[in-house]
């Protein structure tokens, strides 16, 4: 019976029930429906934040909310485990190909790269070497390969190897007199080599005019091919085989006319789906039982959409057909996250576990704030270092670079790596490293790393002096300590009916709650 209804059916006399049943004025009817409604409302809020244990006390309802909830975080972490372990295969299938393509590909390469992921060579004869070494090695992959490889078509819908050159337009040099003569602009030569000219004399293409290099004035050539491979260790953990193409290209960066040229190998793998797979075995049948797994945890997901809308993006971002490692990994981890620290909010009912969660609510206000003022000297050291220090120092090249040698700095990371490091060509840089680093150490970890855990520690104190002497009420707990007094419900009994109606509410009137 909803709220009320027992209330409007007593007559009163003077603002009490009427023993004759006489009709009652209409200002003490409104006052009692108002108080009715303020009394219901009341008790809907107080168990609205009652824990799970309290609710069902109360009203013994069952904690089906935080049950589903706990499935899911199982249902959710096996799928992202299973996803895992897939993924590594994966990983470790692209890292075991670029690691083989560099010793099919690269003459002389001994399996250690310099600090930028290179391996150098210093004679022009070495250069034409490495040339038509790769190119050597690109026609005869089938017999010397070890791996399932195939070749594969280039953007221009053609097999075979792609030979770019690119330099400048004219020019002189003549270092002896110290003249030189150049023009800046570039230009850019390529050279489709298919499988038919490879498998002619190699004399015929290696004599071309194209590849008649004029060093001076080479910037770099970069040779690009695409090869086909399956990843057939798959098998083995009882799932389908995955079919990738490997863009690869390898350059011979001369940019610097230092005297050395970088050879890079840059290998980038895209995985497709299989036109045609016709395997026998167990596989089948173990397909089946993931797809069932996979089938009933989208029914726990989109139970659980119902009532958390942020699992929206894994219910319907999880689709067996998505070959986007890199999308699923994110998606899934985010997912993870989520639903792991969706769990804190059942912990919240209780004082004894819900010290971080008021910890981090009462510190995030002052903490942002202190960050955004800490992040203009962090950003005004991190561009100082990068102007002055880049041309000395490997860790200040690259601004991204400066940031994280600084951010290392802050947690006392590899600190003497970075003052022994800096390059002494020149003094007054040597000594103004010292200064900058000694500054910035001194001031972050000793000023404004402390003030940072100050800021936490004192709402972390003031929580536990919370704790012990109890919280200040809010509007809201004021509003349901606002009740009324018992003589006041003793002479209004339609008032105080109202409130047993709404403590002895039926199951089929819990629509009325207003938050649950």
């Amino acid at each position: 019976m909803p709220c009320g209804v027992e209330a409007l059916d007593l007559p009163v006399r003077n603002g009490a029930p009427s023993r004759s049943g006489g009709p009652r004025p209409r200002n003490t009817m409104a006052h009692l429906d108002s108080e009715v409604k303020e009394e219901c409302l009341r008790e809907d809020l107080k168990f609205y934040f009652m824990n799970p244990c309290e609710k069902y006390r109360a009203r013994r309802q069952l904690p089906w909310k935080l049950g589903l909830q706990i499935l899911k975080i199982v249902m959710v972490t096996t799928q992202l485990v299973r996803f895992g372990l897939s993924n590594q295969l994966v990983v470790a299938f692209k890292e075991e190909n670029t690691v083989a393509f560099k010793h099919l590909f690269l003459k002389g390469y001994s399996g250690i790269d310099e600090d930028d992921y290179s391996y150098s060579v210093y004679t022009q004869e070495d250069a034409y070497e490495s040339i038509f070494f790769a190119i050597n090695q690109y026609h005869h992959l089938k017999n010397i390969s070890l791996g399932t490889l195939g070749y594969g078509e280039n953007e221009d819908n053609r097999i075979g190897l792609k030979v770019c050159k690119q330099h400048y337009k004219k020019g002189s040099m003549f270092p002896s007199n110290e003249t030189l003569n150049i023009d800046s602009d570039t230009e850019r030569d390529c050279l489709h080599i298919d499988l038919q000219a490879l498998s002619k004399n190699p004399q015929d293409w290696k004599n071309s005019s194209f590849f008649r290099l004029e060093f001076y004035r080479l910037l770099q050539v970069e040779i690009s091919f695409h090869l086909k491979g399956i990843d057939l260790q798959t098998i083995h953990f009882r799932e389908l085989p995955d079919c990738y193409i490997f863009q690869n290209t390898i350059t011979f960066d001369n940019r610097a006319h230092s005297g050395k040229i970088k050879i890079y190998f840059d290998s980038d793998a895209h995985i497709e789906e299989c036109k045609d797979l016709n395997i026998s075995g167990s596989i089948q049948k173990n397909t089946q039982y993931i797809l069932v797994f996979d089938a009933f945890v989208i029914v726990i997901c989109l139970a659980s959409l119902i009532l958390c809308t942020r699992s929206i993006v894994l219910a319907l971002k999880l689709r067996k057909n998505l070959t986007n490692y890199d999308l699923c990994s994110i998606l899934l981890g985010t997912s993870t996250l989520l639903v792991w620290v969706g769990v804190i909010r059942y912990l919240g009912y209780f004082q004894a576990y819900n010290v971080l969660i008021l910890t981090m609510q009462a510190s995030l206000p002052k903490v942002l704030r202190f960050c955004a003022c800490a992040g203009m000297i962090y950003l005004g050291y991190t561009f100082c270092g990068w102007i002055v220090l880049g041309p000395y120092h490997d860790k200040f090249e690259d601004l991204d670079t400066v940031a994280e040698c600084l951010f290392s700095l802050v947690n006392g990371d590899d600190m003497f790596a970075t003052f022994a490091q800096i390059q002494k060509k020149s003094i007054l840089v040597w000594l103004f490293s010292r200064l900058y680093l000694y500054s910035f150490i001194s001031l972050f970890i000793y000023m404004i790393l402390s003030l940072f855990i100050a800021l936490i520690t004192d709402s972390y104190d003031t929580i536990k002096k919370y704790q012990q002497n109890g919280f200040p009420d809010t509007d809201l707990q004021e509003f349901l300590k606002d009740c009324s007094s018992k003589e006041k419900c003793q002479k209004e009994s339609s008032a105080f009916l109202s409130c047993i109606c709404c403590l002895r509410r039926k199951g089929s009137d819990d629509h009325l709650i207003l938050i649950n």
